[in-house]
């Protein structure tokens, strides 16, 4: 193994890496109207931009992941941020809704490479709650930058286009590849290194399936991811239409990321002690009682007047969890499978990433004026998580000398 960075800059990197899936997704949502008027297309069918890049992100892990086992995590990283960052470029210069679905296709193949081996990275260097306090950190900007970026999108898009967006995605994507091309080593052995062919990776999917940790975690993973898709689909719906904010439910967002932001350090500072399974469970449960509480109040009639703010607080709480629940079902689902960290992660990753997208629509499709559906759908899928993790197993075997997790 290369040399090795400093755990602070590890992280920061690793949180670089994680947040372009979720800029590339959620910047754009302020320029749809604008993208669809030049493109000669309509909004709903301009929305395609979000899915396909989710969709190219979600088979991207499944060729980024095995690719990263055989020739290891460096190169294929600088592969992927190259594709995210050409991807932009085509996007900017579309001048038809097919040519920039294509792009964003070619967009999401390129960024589920830091989102895949980012992670394959993390367990090459780290185990146990270690691992666990490190996800926590660099997860943040998970949680933190869906808030933050139909705001930074909206900014770019009144200042210099909808079309520099996608040129801020070549940017971003451009620095991360310096970042790690200059300052971090290879983390992945040649002597551990597996062939990239059929059977290892249907070998990888079979001891993902066949773990239990590994296979619960996934399925847990799938309903969270979902309820954070859910609700960005349904957002700018909910603060415009429904709770009347106009052109500044961007500002909202941020708010939202502000304070729930937190909440990936609070869990780096108690997963030591505590435990990833068990901060991961109590914060699904607690999800699922405030989005009760939350539709009853609604649906009662009994928050009138004070939607806003009840939706402002269930979000925060939303998110808040989210930034608990995310880094310890990453780091539990990967716990069991550091021999083969790469192809399990793009496993997990795709999986997780392709089902939440199929509970998330019809939640979203759901949308009737008010954002009860919305509440209601995160309420459910985080009370089925809570649920799948009580079967979840707390501790696995590992290797003599390895750190338990629990």
């Amino acid at each position: 193994m290369d040399k090795r960075l400093p755990v602070g800059e590890f992280v920061a990197l690793t949180a670089l890496m994680f947040s372009l899936i979720a800029y590339g997704t959620d910047a754009m949502l302020p320029a749809l109207p604008l993208m669809a008027a030049d493109l000669g297309s309509d909004v709903t069918r301009t929305q395609l931009v979000i899915g396909v890049f989710i969709l190219g992100t979600g088979a991207g892990q499944l060729i980024a992941g095995p690719l990263s086992d055989a020739a290891g995590r460096k190169p294929v990283l600088l592969g992927g941020f190259a594709l995210f960052a050409l991807g932009g470029i085509w996007a900017s210069q579309a001048g038809s809704l097919d040519a920039m679905l294509l792009a964003r296709f070619v967009q999401g193949l390129g960024v589920s490479a830091p989102r895949t081996v980012g992670m394959a990275m993390v367990r090459d260097l780290y185990s146990g709650r270690v691992m666990a306090r490190v996800i926590s950190l660099a997860m943040m900007a998970f949680v933190i930058v869906p808030a933050l970026a139909p705001f930074l999108g909206q900014w770019i898009m009144l200042r210099l286009g909808w079309q520099a967006i996608y040129l801020s995605c070549t940017v971003i994507g451009l620095f991360a590849a310096s970042w790690l091309w200059l300052r971090q080593g290879e983390t992945h052995a040649p002597e551990r290194r597996r062939p990239m062919r059929a059977g290892p990776m249907l070998d990888a999917v079979g001891q993902v399936v066949r773990s239990r940790r590994a296979a619960i975690s996934t399925l847990v993973l799938t309903l969270i991811y979902a309820m954070i898709f859910a609700y960005l689909s349904s957002a700018q719906q909910v603060f415009v239409d429904w709770l009347d904010t106009g052109a500044r439910f961007p500002a909202y967002f941020a708010v939202i990321a502000m304070v729930s932001g937190t909440a990936s350090a609070l869990n780096a500072a108690l997963v030591v002690r505590i435990g990833m399974w068990r901060l991961a469970t109590v914060g699904m449960g607690l999800v699922a009682l405030g989005s009760f509480a939350a539709a009853l109040t609604t649906a009662t009639g009994f928050a009138t007047g004070i939607e806003l703010w009840l939706f402002m607080g269930w979000s925060i709480l939303l998110f808040f969890l989210a930034g608990i629940i995310f880094s310890n079902m990453n780091a539990l689902a990967m716990e069991p499978m550091g021999h083969i960290a790469g192809s399990a992660s793009a496993v997990i990753g795709a999986t997780s990433t392709v089902g939440s997208v199929l509970i998330a629509v019809p939640i979203g499709q759901a949308y009737n004026g008010t954002g009860l559906p919305l509440i209601l759908g995160v309420g459910t899928a985080s009370a089925l998580a809570f649920g799948a993790n009580l079967l979840n197993p707390r501790e696995v075997p590992l290797a003599p000398g390895a750190e338990a997790s629990g």
